[in-house]
């Protein structure tokens, strides 16, 4: 029985790993430019802290999807060991995979609790709802996440299999930072510190928003907190989903044999998880209107007009001098 169901798991783990994967890179891709481009082309977002947040969630997201779901589909799908061959990529994924997928992570969680500061009823806490602040906490976020991921450019190597065969594998050469990766980074840093700050500043973030009509806060502010908690918030819920399953398999794999139905399920959660990363701009189009209206005013009306005009220029003829003939002809 085992040895007719071990292809089969193998088989379907490259093709779940090949299709889906390669989905979730177009649309997360696709997905993250969209985002950027719409927060970037308005100065309603622009000038918000809690969008410069989701600004910055879009481009790691990205970075990560490019690099880190990118070399899983030709690890496991195709079966092309990258990592495996080249010492310095080995290093240099593990780093870009941890510091962009927390930058993420903490960016999201930094525009939850924006909207949590942005709604408070406490004067207090409207200080630390603005942009500026929103710009040097991203920096120092990332900064820190670069010096957090140094320890994987240490210790990750490439090592051989096994005595039998020449071939070699990516893989972390330190035991005790093996045991910080599985419960410090992904059951901690991956998934239980992130989705309580998400779930708790959501729910307060949602609870201030039922109350902002009792507020002397300006319409347009209003309606704008009302649509970014409406977006986060749903992205939250969402967000437990996709998230936790990653956390348990990785959990549960760390003490059970490596098989292949093990591994089958293991590559099923890396994909689910990295739906966080492809989503968002897809979240935003189906939950808010608003977002939906500024989606089209940015492609239809602004980027559409400066083609427009660009090539109303390009096909102008500028005339030339009276006198330019002439000269030509007399030299």
């Amino acid at each position: 029985m085992s040895t007719t169901s071990t292809p089969i798991f193998t088989i379907i783990s490259q093709q779940v790993t090949i299709y889906l994967g390669l989905f979730i890179l177009i649309i997360g891709f696709f997905g993250g430019l969209l985002n950027i481009i719409i927060f970037l082309s308005l100065q309603t977002f622009r000038q918000n802290s809690c969008a410069f947040y989701l600004t910055v969630m879009s481009f790691a997201n990205i970075v990560h999807l490019t690099t880190g779901l990118f070399s899983h589909i030709i690890i496991n799908g195709y079966g092309i060991d990258w990592p495996g061959q080249s010492i310095i990529y080995c290093k240099l994924r593990s780093f870009l995979i941890e510091v962009f997928l927390l930058t993420s992570l903490t960016c999201m969680c930094l525009a939850t609790f924006d909207q949590f500061l942005a709604t408070s009823f406490n004067s207090f806490w409207h200080r630390w709802n603005n942009i500026k602040v929103a710009q040097y906490v991203s920096v120092g976020t990332i900064l820190f996440w670069i010096l957090h991921g140094i320890p994987a450019i240490i210790y990750f190597d490439t090592i051989v299999l096994s005595s039998n065969t020449s071939q070699y594998v990516c893989s972390i050469t330190n035991k005790f930072f093996q045991g910080y990766i599985t419960y410090g980074y992904v059951f901690i840093l991956m998934g239980i510190l992130p989705l309580i700050v998400m779930v708790l500043f959501g729910s307060l973030a949602y609870y201030n928003v039922q109350h902002l009509a009792y507020r002397t806060v300006p319409l347009v502010r209003r309606e704008l907190d009302k649509q970014l908690t409406k977006m986060v918030l749903l992205q939250v819920i969402y967000n437990i989903f996709v998230l936790t399953p990653f956390v348990i398999v990785a959990l549960v794999a760390f003490n059970l044999p490596t098989i292949d139905q093990i591994r089958f399920v293991q590559v099923l959660a890396v994909d689910i998880h990295n739906f966080y990363f492809a989503s968002p701009f897809y979240i935003y189009v189906c939950v808010s209107k608003r977002f939906r209206q500024q989606f089209i005013h940015v492609f239809y009306k602004i980027l559409f007009n400066r083609c427009k005009k660009i090539k109303k220029n390009n096909n102008q003829i500028l005339p030339q001098p009276a006198n330019t003939s002439i000269n030509h002809i007399s030299q």
